[in-house]
């Protein structure tokens, strides 16, 4: 699949991604790529948070790939049943560990726990081995469960722009190869 076959969704995390951030500039370079705007991004709310991807996705005219960091993995993961357009593939990156106690700020719980159902569409989760919010473990029994492809980052922190993943030209190459293998 090419980028002109499909309508990616920028599906951010808590506080969104700022300048810096990779999702930022991808959709800054991809030209069908658009975020899904929250309303309230520094306290989410689960409820709201999946309609408002529900109602992108299913207002999209062309194959839907999702590309989610963070709380937008959840927020995805949750709203996949009431998607009635065909998604074409979901590029998960940093999926946090919702139903961990010690998670801050507390109410990101309210995300968790995640769903276990396998995803009707190809996917690939991305995870890191020192990922303060979620451990490479948790990442990878999530991705069983889900029949995703997992991909090892290695030490790479929260996969954002603080832990130096801004530009990510590593992640850029993984996506495109995803992409690739998308049928359209």
């Amino acid at each position: 699949m090419k980028v002109a076959d499909a309508h990616i969704l920028i599906v951010p995390g808590y506080t969104n991604s700022g300048p810096d951030h990779w999702q930022t500039r991808w959709q800054n370079k991809l030209s069908t790529a658009r975020r899904v705007e929250q309303a309230e991004w520094s306290k989410p709310v689960r409820e709201d948070w999946v309609q408002r991807l529900v109602e992108e996705v299913n207002a999209s005219t062309k194959p839907v790939v999702l590309v989610a960091h963070s709380l937008g993995v959840a927020t995805t993961i949750h709203a996949v049943p009431q998607f009635k357009v065909p998604v074409a593939g979901a590029f998960l990156v940093a999926p946090p560990d919702v139903a961990n106690p010690a998670i801050r700020p507390k109410h990101l719980m309210t995300f968790g726990p995640y769903p276990r159902d396998p995803l009707p569409f190809p996917s690939m989760t991305i995870a890191s081995r020192n990922d303060p919010f979620g451990t490479y473990e948790h990442a990878d029994e999530m991705a069983n469960a889900w029949g995703s492809m997992l991909v090892d980052a290695g030490e790479a922190g929260h996969i954002n722009a603080d832990s130096g993943h801004g530009p990510w030209p590593e992640g850029t190459m993984v996506f495109a190869q995803f992409l690739s293998r998308l049928q359209p």
